[in-house]
């Protein structure tokens, strides 16, 4: 008797995978995307601006020119706006200029920041030196063009800023006028310093007292003759290194170098307890000197010390 082979053959019969899409020959694929091209490290190691790089109405700036404290300066992030450059690779070419530390120190001076990252530049502010020596490599026509624009504006601020530092002397002595206007304008001013020396005569003699008056004061005393509350006086004491305390122990010490200088001293009193043992206490206090820099530091209460 022979068994029927077809539920064998059709319980093993393997599953087709489907058909894979027909791929494209060679010649006819999409190339990949082709990556950008690598900068050379030397292409950024002193970055270089052309007529390229510029904005096409860069040339219709205004240079800007500020006055920090009585010259005329310039700052990297008005140069780079001004020659259509990143200011990144502006201060880039700063750092990375070939001149002496001293011409650095000089003509540049870096505005640094603090974030959550450290600290950086922000920018950096330039003399007239600083700007030229900068913007020499700053190439092509169009570059020379806004050099000589700004240079313009350095020359017109310089001029600007001598005519307000004063006037000739010989003019002057020629002028009646202006003579009459000069000693009118000193007079008023030496007036008011007159004024401000009296104001002042009380704390100064106040503070001479203090200095050549003999003992010393507690830090309580010291606050009332300062007119500040005691642990005002305290706090200041320990923040600004004249008073310190060790761990564990309820009393201030002084530093030593306040000992040395003759600002501070220690008062140790003794004592006993009751069940026989002693026990003793540092008191810091104030000298007349110590009071006298005191005094300076709380300069509204000083004329009141007396």
């Amino acid at each position: 008797m022979q068994k029927s082979s077809a539920p064998y053959e059709s319980g093993c019969r393997r599953r087709r995978r489907p058909a894979l899409p027909a791929q494209p020959p060679p010649s006819s694929r999409t190339p990949p995307p082709a990556r950008a091209a690598m900068k050379s490290p030397k292409a950024e190691k002193e970055p270089r601006m052309t007529d390229k790089d510029m904005l096409t109405n860069e040339a219709e700036r205004h240079p800007i020119v500020r006055i920090e404290t009585g010259e005329a300066m310039a700052d990297s992030r008005d140069v780079a706006a001004y020659f259509g450059k990143n200011h990144f690779d502006v201060l880039k070419a700063i750092r990375n200029m070939a001149c002496s530390e001293e011409f650095r120190e000089r003509n540049f001076a870096s505005i640094k920041i603090k974030d959550l990252s450290g600290e950086s530049t922000s920018h950096v502010t330039m003399t007239k030196d600083g700007f030229m020596f900068l913007v020499l490599g700053f190439t092509g026509a169009k570059a020379a063009s806004l050099k000589e624009a700004y240079i313009g504006q350095f020359n017109a601020m310089e001029r600007e800023l001598m005519a307000r530092r004063g006037v000739d002397p010989l003019a002057v002595l020629n002028d009646p006028s202006a003579m009459r206007g000069l000693l009118l304008n000193y007079s008023e001013k030496v007036l008011a310093l007159e004024e401000k020396v009296a104001d002042m005569a009380p704390a100064v003699e106040a503070l001479d007292r203090i200095a050549e008056a003999h003992g010393t004061f507690c830090r309580s005393t010291a606050a009332k003759m300062l007119q500040i509350p005691p642990h005002t006086l305290c706090r200041w004491l320990r923040t600004n290194g004249w008073t310190f305390r060790r761990p564990g122990d309820k009393d201030d010490l002084a530093y030593q170098s306040k000992i040395a200088s003759g600002m501070l001293e220690h008062k140790v009193t003794t004592g006993q307890r009751p069940d026989g043992t002693e026990w003793s206490s540092t008191q810091v206090r104030v000298t007349g000197k110590g009071l006298t820099a005191l005094a300076k530091a709380f300069p509204p209460a000083a004329q009141e010390v007396a």
